[in-house]
């Protein structure tokens, strides 16, 4: 009995004895293999990446390390660049790409790669690559097109193919990437981001997955997020919480897109030389959907279907204290006009504004107070949003529904048509407004018109108007009863404004009717034109031809409206008609001392 004990325990020594053998002899192998292997391993890497390309990059790194029998593998301080002699040849030829890449990493990891495959069947596969902490360079330059642009001359497979029978990495991980984009004729930096997360998923590199139609480049999907992004300058600070995108979903979403005034309204504006609005944002969410990132980036055209605003506050200040610059002519910023000059072709198929609010304030230093017209609640479409000259031939107009809530009260309807290629930026608008008390419309009309509303109330208003970056014309039609009107005069030192009361009196007698019908009398229509100086805004001339038509159907018409040259020569007036008086009662106060 003790005898078999024995057999047996000699018996599992011997077995063990020999798997240790062979597990050392195996490890010995490998290492030697290795050992042996390892440099040409190096060089025959940097020569496929090399050959591969077209001699368009070259790798280099200062280590690899690789485990056999865990199929893994890691590269030390590898760096990938391109070569701008292939590069400029490949431009000639024109099959150069319209982006270059410089990439460094301290480590590079793929994890189990399937080596008998590799080697017996020319099969590449591998669970995953990971990139940690990466920089890269994505450099652009114009180049000419491709007669195909959609799919590459030479497909990648192709230049493969002869040694390698496919490649399939089921992700591969970009994690806390430092991203340049870089403008190649210039060496200038457009874009620069810190920690951006890349995930691509099912890389599929094989004689099928070429022509495959739900693949984007060989992968299954690209998605990419970004967290914490901060942008600063001397006057505004520009956050995002989170971008994200995905190529298969072909959509890219902004959250919390803030951009921060670093200072108060007056002290802002005054910062410049001539008046310049001050933005106020504060985007709850901005998103892209139906975004063609293919034509992206081989024709270098932008095309979403649909670009989704809000919720929103847009805050807008102007300081009607500081001059107009008398170079620049505001009429060029018209929105369409605007669009025309964008560097990249661009088209979005249909703009659509959820629970936006738009708060425009202005600051009249006669006065000395602040007006704010409010737009609450802005919803609707713009359609064939686009600058793009094929696409203009067959629909040149784009076309916005709107309503808002006016004054955080009356509801407006309003519809915008704008001719994408006139010159100088023809457009039409037309809608209606609610009933409202005119009352509400104090915080606007004392402070910038000094004009107090005592009473009146609106049954509705409508207006059909035609414009250009020249000014405006068209029909308003304003109805309303029991209107009274006092005129004030500003206050001295930022006092309130005080009632002129005489000028009031015979204002309401004289001038001013007080509803639309009078009694027993047919509606009255304002015909108005309205032109526009080169300081005036497309937001100042569209209320500007609504506003001028209430006025007349209201017995104002004969009271000229200031533009913004007259209005400035009047500030100034009343500037040195204030210091006088300042000048006057300190000589009334020395003059009494003395007696």
């Amino acid at each position: 009995m003790v005898q078999r004990k024995s057999v047996k325990t000699q018996w599992w020594k011997w077995i063990a004895g020999i798997l240790g053998g062979l597990l050392l002899i195996g490890i010995g192998s490998g290492y030697y293999l290795y050992s042996r292997w390892k440099p040409i391993l190096s060089e025959k890497i940097k020569k496929e990446v090399k050959n591969g390309s077209q001699g368009l990059y070259q790798i280099d790194f200062k280590d690899i390390h690789l485990n056999i029998l865990t199929g893994t593998a890691s590269v030390d301080e590898a760096q990938l660049s391109p070569d701008t002699a292939v590069f400029s040849r490949l431009k000639t030829l024109k099959l150069a790409p319209a982006h270059l890449f410089q990439v460094k990493v301290k480590k590079l990891q793929i994890n189990h790669i399937a080596l008998l495959n590799a080697y017996f069947n020319k099969k590449i596969d591998i669970s995953s690559i990971v990139l940690n902490q990466p920089s890269i360079n994505m450099i652009h330059y114009r180049v000419n097109k491709r007669k195909d642009s959609i799919k590459p001359d030479v497909s990648l497979f192709q230049l493969l193919s002869g040694k390698i029978k496919s490649i399939r990495v089921d992700a591969i991980r970009i994690v806390n990437a430092d991203f340049d984009y870089v403008k190649g004729e210039t060496s200038k930096p457009l874009n620069r981001i810190k920690k951006l997360n890349l995930n691509i998923r099912d890389l599929l590199i094989d004689s099928l997955s070429q022509f495959d139609t739900t693949r984007f480049y060989y992968t299954k999907d690209i998605t990419f997020e970004l967290s914490g992004y901060q942008s600063k300058d001397k006057m505004y600070q520009i956050k995002a919480d989170t971008i994200s995108g995905s190529a298969r979903g072909k959509t890219l979403r902004i959250l919390g897109l803030k951009m921060i005034p670093l200072h108060a309204d007056l002290p802002f504006s005054r910062m410049y030389k001539y008046g310049k609005d001050r933005y106020d944002l504060n985007f709850s969410q901005i998103t892209f959907q139906g975004v063609d990132f293919l034509r992206l980036n081989e024709e270098e055209e932008f095309h979403a279907k649909l670009l989704k605003l809000g919720p929103a506050k847009v805050g807008i200040f102007l300081n009607r204290e500081m001059s107009a610059d008398p170079n620049v002519n505001k009429g060029d910023n018209f929105p369409h006009l605007a669009l025309r000059r964008l560097p990249l072709p661009s088209t979005i198929d249909q703009i659509r504004l959820n629970d936006v609010d738009v708060a425009y304030t202005e600051y009249n230093p006669i006065s000395q107070k602040r007006g704010t017209i409010y737009f609450q609640n802005l919803n609707g479409t713009i359609t064939n949003v686009t600058n793009d000259s094929l696409s203009l031939v067959k629909n040149n107009h784009a076309i916005a529904k709107l309503n808002a809530r006016v004054m955080k009260k009356a509801k407006i309807d309003l519809r915008m048509d704008f001719n994408l290629t006139d010159n100088k930026g023809a457009f039409k608008y037309s809608g209606e407004v609610e009933s409202l008390d005119l009352k509400e419309l104090n915080p606007v009309s004392k402070p910038l018109g000094l004009i107090e509303i005592e009473s009146g109330k609106m049954q509705k208003a409508d207006f059909n108007i035609s414009g250009n970056k020249f000014g405006s014309s068209g029909e308003v039609h304003f109805y309303y009863t029991d209107l009274k009107l006092k005129l004030l005069k500003e206050g001295e030192d930022g006092e309130a404004p005080k009632k002129k009361g005489l000028l009031s009196f015979l204002a309401n007698s004289l001038l001013i009717k007080d509803a639309n019908p009078s009694k027993g009398e047919s509606p009255r229509t304002a015909n108005v034109t309205f032109q526009r100086s080169p300081a005036a805004s497309f937001f100042n001339l569209l209320w500007k031809g609504v506003f001028i038509g209430m006025r007349e159907t209201a017995g104002l018409g004969i009271v000229p409206v200031k533009t913004p040259e007259k209005a400035m020569e009047a500030i100034k007036d009343k500037k040195k008609e204030r210091q006088e008086k300042r000048i006057e009662r300190k000589e009334k106060k020395k003059e009494k001392k003395v007696s």
